[in-house]
């Protein structure tokens, strides 16, 4: 039985790779799924209110204009996805 540096090329320009234990691949992910929002109350939307009391003759009312405005920013972050292919403990090597 030779020693192990007998496996390798002599020849200086050529690469000996030795592998032991290579994991292979790892996939992972961190998906935020679904944001599901209920009833959203933006106030009462009762527009503009009017008070008109006893006339007599033409009378003209005007309410203005009324606008409301609701921003909702909603997110569904995954946070941080780990991934690990390790190879082990006490795997054989080779020479390729």
């Amino acid at each position: 039985m030779g020693l192990i540096r007998d496996w390798f090329a002599e020849d200086e320009s050529v690469t000996d790779v030795a592998s032991a234990g290579n994991g292979g691949v790892a996939t992972s992910s961190a998906n935020g799924g679904a944001v599901v929002l209920g009833d959203v109350n933006s106030g009462g939307n009762a527009g503009n209110a009017i008070g008109v009391g006893d006339t007599v003759g033409a009378v003209g009312v005007d309410g203005g204009s009324v606008a409301n405005l609701t921003d909702i920013g909603v997110s569904a972050n995954g946070g941080t996805a780990i991934s690990d292919a390790s190879g082990g403990d006490y795997n054989l090597a080779f020479v390729s």
